[in-house]
């Protein structure tokens, strides 16, 4: 599907995180610039012989009022947190506007591999014994599961898509939300990364290095139209065409065009903060690594200190920007987001203060 271009760029008016940091933005940022990565658990697999390391999503300290809602009395993890993280970026006072009809908000969110502890659940009933496979289990397999109960929460009837793909994807949702606003779909744009931890998943991930910590939360950003917006807003500014992994451009290559599809000039890479995507195994981080060596101005790492979390790991890198430019750290006005898939594609964004 393809949009209109719009002339203004759009404008970010909140921000939410859930992380092995905790269940705010605030937590997973202070956590990011202490620089001191976070501790981890071994897990394993009943009848493995091999263990993974994890970084959870810690229990609330007390329960949040949005738990309540029946919809979310059987739903998995990945609902909650791309729940709480979509309401933190919404606030109260839109939230209560989408309630009233008030406010037609759009809704996009970006898995990995989505609701993958109860499809697997599922599917183990199902092999064991199919007579006893719980049907209850079965709603909490669908992707767009998340999406629904947030917009059910919230009462909304407005636009609602889920994407699937490696970690990039997310700044797919972001074009996409740009796209519905141009074209005056809604007023106002949630767009969601998430992931829940499940062994299947981790067993997975560590084909790719066994070095990698697997992590899970959800990171949100929301948008609306630069309308009367001050001199002080963060806005979206580019997003940069999507390199997939093909033969012609290897993983190897793709982070050098991304970084040269940015086009920047050398007054804006001086007051640019760079949050990549580095996860501080080469193995993975090579490619990134290498697009990006010569950068000197400031950079943070995420990954390293919270550990891969696929669809919600770029939505983080998304919050870190947006929150350290609110903030301005280090006095920058820019930030850029390295956005390298484990498996697909990538991309970068830049936004702007």
């Amino acid at each position: 599907m393809s949009y209109p271009q719009h002339k203004k760029s759009m404008v970010i008016k909140g921000v939410g995180a859930v992380s092995p940091a905790g269940w705010s933005t605030q937590q997973m940022v202070e956590q990011t610039l202490s620089v001191d990565p976070l501790g981890y658990e071994k897990w394993a697999r009943e009848g493995c012989d091999h263990s993974y390391k994890i970084r959870r999503v810690p229990k609330p300290l007390e329960r949040q009022a949005f738990a309540r809602h029946p919809r979310l009395r059987r739903a998995s993890a990945i609902s909650r947190f791309v729940a709480a993280a979509g309401l933190q970026a919404l606030g109260e006072q839109r939230a209560a506007a989408v309630a009233a009809g008030e406010l037609r908000l759009g809704i996009v969110v970006v898995f990995s591999t989505g609701c993958v502890t109860y499809t697997r659940r599922f599917f183990e009933e199902m092999l064991d014994d199919p007579a006893l496979a719980s049907p209850i289990l079965f709603p909490e397999t669908v992707f767009n599961a998340p999406a629904s109960h947030l917009a059910a929460i919230l009462g909304s009837k407005g636009i609602s898509y889920t994407l699937l793909g490696d970690g990039a994807e997310y700044l797919s949702g972001l074009k996409i939300a740009e796209g519905w606003l141009a074209t005056h779909q809604c007023d106002g744009c949630l767009v969601i990364g998430g992931e829940e931890l499940d062994w299947l998943i981790s067993e997975a991930v560590h084909l790719f290095s066994r070095d990698l910590v697997l992590a899970e939360g959800a990171g949100a950003l929301y948008l609306e139209r630069p309308e009367g917006e001050g001199a002080d807003a963060i806005k979206l500014a580019q997003i940069t065409p999507t390199r997939i992994y093909t033969q012609d451009c290897e993983r190897d290559l793709a982070p050098s065009k991304m970084r040269a599809d940015l086009e920047l000039d050398q007054t804006v890479e001086e007051g640019a903060l760079l949050i990549d995507g580095l996860q501080g195994v080469n193995k993975t981080d090579r490619a990134e690594a290498a697009a990006w060596e010569s950068w000197r101005g400031s950079q943070l790492s995420p990954g390293i200190v919270l550990g891969t979390a696929l669809g919600a790991s770029v939505s983080w890198q998304c919050v870190h920007a947006v929150s350290l430019l609110q903030q301005q750290y280090q006095q920058c006005d820019h930030a850029l987001v390295s956005a390298v898939g484990l498996n697909q594609q990538c991309m970068a964004a830049h936004f702007s203060s």
